[in-house]
């Protein structure tokens, strides 16, 4: 298992977003943030297509699955298949507000049943070895987030779990879509923070609009980790400086354009095994934000990767473009 905690630094599992394509990208440029898959619900796992849903490259380590569901057996079960594919923590999502997580009874939902939640939690723990962490909200609708979180954190935790990632807003389940979910309830850092000065002994992760390593750095030092979601999407270079800055490493950060050289042999790996090339490239069209080129890689990229016999070459043309807008690379 190579995954260790605390974890100053991890990517949110995004759902449409972090799938394996995304997660190799993203390793490209941090080797040693956490990465999370999309929230793959136990129904899925159990009797899906493991090797679609379950399957990764070694080189994405240290990677966790998250998982959604409110039956323990199949929690249990769903985790024991995420372990023997070699994942390194399983995650439970007590925060995703849609429609459809509600209707299965799961997701933020669950923050009203935190007794159920620590009968899930202790059911996993007992299926497997790797570490069992939870993804909440504050609160959901009208109860009161530092009550509602401080009961929650304490009966979960009582039942084994001691990693708690949480977004510092409540849900509202009714009323607002997911998207203004993300968005609308305001931020409670600070709740976040007591959390661990009251629980001390627990590993505690925040995330939650959190757009900058130098906002991480404030957070860390008062919580154990922090979770970045849509702006290590949408700019995921910001990771670059990330091992240096979190996890000690000493050699430089790779540029961008050896990024995109280090995902061209992963590409004629993919398109050999089925994958059209625009599922690889729609993640990196953010890579060269802010700087020279940027327009011109995203163009040629949305304007080429769906053509018939499109291949790591047309990744290779868009790069050159950029090359000639902006020749020397900007690592920082």
């Amino acid at each position: 298992m190579m995954v260790s905690y605390p974890m100053p630094l991890c990517v949110a599992p995004m759902m449409d977003w972090t799938d394996r394509n995304c997660r190799f990208f993203h390793r490209q440029i941090s080797r040693h943030a956490l990465l999370y898959t999309e929230m793959l619900t136990t129904g899925a796992v159990i009797h899906g297509d493991r090797e679609r849903l379950l399957g990764f490259s070694p080189a994405e380590h240290p990677v966790a699955i998250q998982l959604g569901g409110s039956e323990p057996d199949q929690l249990a079960k769903a985790a024991r298949i995420a372990e023997e594919w070699g994942y390194d923590e399983v995650n439970l999502n007590v925060g995703c507000p849609s429609d459809r997580v509600q209707s299965g009874r799961f997701g933020a939902c669950l923050m009203a049943e935190p007794e159920l939640v620590a009968r899930l939690v202790s059911a996993m723990r007992e299926a497997v070895r790797i570490p069992v962490t939870v993804k909440s909200r504050l609160a959901i609708d009208e109860l009161e987030e530092w009550p509602t979180i401080e009961n929650f954190v304490r009966l979960v935790s009582a039942a084994g779990c001691q990693r708690f990632i949480v977004h510092a807003r409540k849900a509202w389940l009714q009323g607002l879509s997911p998207k203004e979910n993300r968005d609308v309830p305001p931020l409670r850092y600070e709740l976040v923070h007591r959390l661990k000065a009251e629980f001390p002994h627990l590993d505690i992760s925040l995330n939650g609009g959190v757009k900058s390593l130098d906002a991480a750095a404030e957070h860390l030092r008062q919580v154990d980790g922090v979770m970045i979601g849509r702006a290590a999407y949408e700019n995921p270079y910001l990771l670059a400086e990330a091992d240096r800055r979190f996890f000690g490493a000493t050699e430089p950060p790779r540029e961008r354009h050896a990024v995109v050289e280090a995902m061209l042999p992963y590409m004629e790996e993919r398109l050999r095994q089925g994958a059209p090339l625009s599922a690889i490239t729609r993640h990196m069209l953010g890579l060269f934000q802010g700087l020279p080129g940027a327009r011109a890689w995203r163009r040629y990229l949305s304007e080429n990767v769906h053509k018939p016999g499109a291949g790591p070459e047309v990744v290779s043309a868009a790069l050159a473009m950029v090359r000639r807008s902006a020749p020397a690379d900007v690592a920082a």
